[in-house]
């Protein structure tokens, strides 16, 4: 397909990575299936690996597509920007969903949980250890990663590496201690409703801490490519808004699920 054109919009060339990264996706939720139900997880670490491997391949494309030949346009890049707007927003109602759950059982308990909150034999944790510190963490990454997008703006890419690095140690470091959290608790998902909102809200928070944090490393990979410039670097753009949204998520939980049921 050739890449002139009278207009300012980008039609992609036919890709196998859609169809193979569908497919990937079936075979991974598949193969979690089996694991969770025949303690087999062949099937699951087949899945992943396709998913990766189709994951790569697609993002290379794209970055061919931009930093290389030039297709993404302004047109294209204002479509892409309200791509990935309206992708938060849906994300901020999946989340909503959680948040609904969470205040429609505690603000009216249900004699089934004793009419108290959090239920019976639940002890929450302390909000002001691992999740106060986790808290801060988040915050501080969010100040690293504006300090990276304001030196890409200056093209001081080696100040935005030393960002970026930050930012990924901090999301790393995130999701350690929610795993130690996880190790540590009291309670497990199958402890009443207080237990599967709580498992459910963090552990889906930390799922997307793990995409961001991917997201922000080919970010930094294609930093150290000097792929970007103060005008062209809507990739990382659109991976400090997702970070953004991942922090402002924390905070609704740190002061709903941690410090209001303490």
């Amino acid at each position: 397909m050739s890449t002139h054109s009278n207009h300012p919009f980008h039609l992609v060339n036919y890709s196998p990575w859609p169809l193979t990264s569908a497919l990937s996706a079936m075979i991974l939720l598949s193969g979690m299936i089996s694991w969770f139900h025949q303690y087999n997880n062949n099937l699951l670490m087949l899945g992943l690996m396709l998913l990766i491997i189709s994951s790569y391949q697609w993002w290379r494309d794209i970055v061919r597509e931009s930093t290389f030949q030039g297709l993404h346009t302004l047109k294209v890049l204002m479509g892409m920007k309200m791509g990935m707007i309206l992708f938060i927003v849906s994300e901020i109602f999946f989340f909503l969903s959680f948040f609904w759950t969470f205040f429609h059982s505690s603000l009216s308990p249900t004699l089934e949980i004793g009419l108290y909150w959090p239920p019976m034999g639940i002890t929450p944790f302390n909000p002001f250890q691992i999740p106060l510190l986790n808290t801060i963490i988040l915050l501080t990454s969010g100040i690293s990663v504006s300090w990276a997008h304001h030196s890409i703006l200056k093209n001081n890419l080696s100040q935005s590496i030393k960002n970026l690095t930050i930012t990924i140690i901090l999301g790393i470091y995130f999701t350690l201690l929610q795993a130690y959290e996880y190790y540590e608790a009291s309670f497990s998902m199958t402890d009443s409703v207080y237990g599967s909102v709580f498992f459910i809200a963090t552990g889906f928070h930390g799922l997307h801490v793990i995409i961001g944090s991917v997201f922000l490393l080919m970010c930094l990979f294609r930093t150290m490519k000097q792929h970007f410039s103060s005008n062209h670097h809507y990739g990382f753009e659109a991976a400090a808004w997702y970070w953004h949204f991942v922090d402002i998520v924390w905070l609704f939980l740190y002061i709903s699920v941690y410090w209001w049921s303490y």
